[in-house]
């Protein structure tokens, strides 16, 4: 990685044990150590999974319990402690109803909050091995792939992420198809399974792995993807993933590309 000339992603010497971070569209799977994070919230929802132990969570209004596995909901604050070694975080985006398939898989509930993947000690397997397969730890989780039939979407979102910088407005594009915005966002949310913004604001999350992987620092690229700032594409990864990019490249993160 290079060295940002912003602060705000800026390089650091990467330790021992470095993170990973796999972005897909609607999908993103992180793998390294437990960060020990204040309590927070994410806009994702997210399968946290123990590889080398279990761990503590606290969420919302229930009490703490000890698991190997959680589903954490978006949007309600959390805490994770008591983590020792490596952490897997499958995220999911929180628009799609297909989260509901991991739901599924989830076997004890306390309160509100879902935990003891039936899946759990797969997951940890393939977390064990040096290149984890991730597109079987997606499948694990239960989150498939969308079909997109209908070509005047499908066209939508190949444009989309070709160019994830353009300012994208919904009714430009429904004006495009030859719809109107309302039926167009309508079908868009049912084939892509998100949507339309957040299928940009994904567009623009591969778009900075792309560049990365590249060579790129993550200042530059979050500019090449459309993000205004520095502090915009911050406030965005740590809406996602629960940390800023600054955090991230201090634990020596890697991002890259979940190819299709």
């Amino acid at each position: 990685m290079t060295t940002s000339a912003l602060p705000e992603t800026c390089a650091a010497p990467a330790p021992a044990t470095a993170a990973r971070l796999w972005v897909r569209s609607g999908h993103a799977v992180y793998l390294g150590p437990g960060l020990g994070l204040a309590p927070h919230s994410t806009a994702l929802p997210s399968l946290g999974v123990g590889v080398d132990a279990p761990f503590r969570v606290r969420a919302g209004e229930a009490a703490d319990i000890t698991a190997r596995s959680f589903l954490f909901r978006a949007r309600v604050v959390h805490h994770v402690t008591g983590t020792q070694g490596r952490m897997l975080f499958c995220f999911f985006d929180p628009t799609s109803a297909r989260l509901t398939r991991c739901l599924g898989g989830m076997t004890r509930t306390t309160g509100e909050f879902a935990y003891a993947h039936q899946d759990e000690n797969e997951l940890v397997a393939l977390c064990r091995h040096p290149e984890p397969d991730i597109e079987r730890l997606l499948e694990l989780a239960s989150v498939p792939l969308p079909v997109i039939r209908d070509t005047r979407i499908a066209a939508a979102t190949a444009t989309i992420r070709a160019d994830p910088a353009r300012p994208y407005r919904a009714a430009d594009c429904a004006r495009a198809a030859g719809l109107s915005t309302s039926y167009f966002l309508r079908t868009f949310a049912g084939q892509t399974g998100t949507s339309f913004r957040r299928y940009v604001q994904w567009a623009r999350m591969v778009h900075i792995a792309r560049s990365h992987a590249a060579g790129h620092d993550l200042t530059r690229a979050a500019a090449d993807a459309g993000f205004a700032s520095p502090s915009h594409f911050s406030d965005t990864f740590r809406a996602m993933f629960g940390l800023t990019p600054t955090a991230f490249v201090r634990i020596g993160g890697e991002l890259s590309v979940i190819e299709r």
